[in-house]
């Protein structure tokens, strides 16, 4: 049984193997991207929209219980927003549309581990809480992202480069034998 637990779970356990593998085969593209990444306009923008579009979307397909008539102006509401924080907040827009997308990405990874037991279950919960506080403090303080990632990519902490990366690929690789794990129904993992 293909369940979107196992989906999102191989999902995230590739892409989180993957990324890191890279990270830790070509070091120095990954840490030139991730230098410049806090200040991208056009990755910012990107980002942004994506965001923007995937609010929209959960307020017009969510429950929101007491407010539903009020679905539109919610809507017409979140709309400025997008556009007044475009236009006033241009700086660091790359890392505040990153904490944006962390927060909205936690949603639907809670939300499929509700009521489920395992240690797959466990580790998708706690990526998605890391998700949620990473993705406030980015928000509220992008220049913790930027500062971070000096520290991380300066020479003298090659050490804790690759520390790092071998985590995120233990992480993936954890991730990925529960989600294949979770075909078998009788497994709980």
């Amino acid at each position: 049984m293909f369940s979107s637990h196992t989906f999102i779970s191989l999902t995230l356990g590739l892409l989180l193997f993957f990324s890191h593998l890279i990270a830790l085969l070509i070091p120095g593209y990954s840490k030139r991207f991730l230098q410049h990444f806090p200040r991208s306009s056009r990755l910012g923008g990107l980002l942004f929209y994506v965001s923007g579009i995937w609010a929209c979307i959960l307020v017009v397909t969510i429950d929101l219980g007491e407010f539903s008539p009020m679905r539109y102006f919610i809507l017409l509401g979140i709309l400025v927003c997008i556009v007044l924080f475009r236009w006033l907040v241009p700086n660091f827009l790359a890392v505040r549309s990153l904490g944006f997308l962390a927060l909205l990405a936690a949603h639907p990874i809670l939300e499929i581990n509700f009521l489920r037991s395992g240690l797959n279950t466990i580790l998708l919960s706690l990526l998605a809480y890391i998700w949620i506080i990473s993705g406030l403090f980015f928000v509220g303080m992008p220049y913790l992202l930027r500062n971070t990632i000096n520290l991380i990519t300066s020479q003298k902490n090659q050490l804790l480069w690759n520390i790092l990366c071998w985590l995120g690929i233990l992480y993936g690789s954890v991730l990925m034998v529960g989600g294949i794990l979770s075909f078998n129904p009788h497994i709980s993992y």
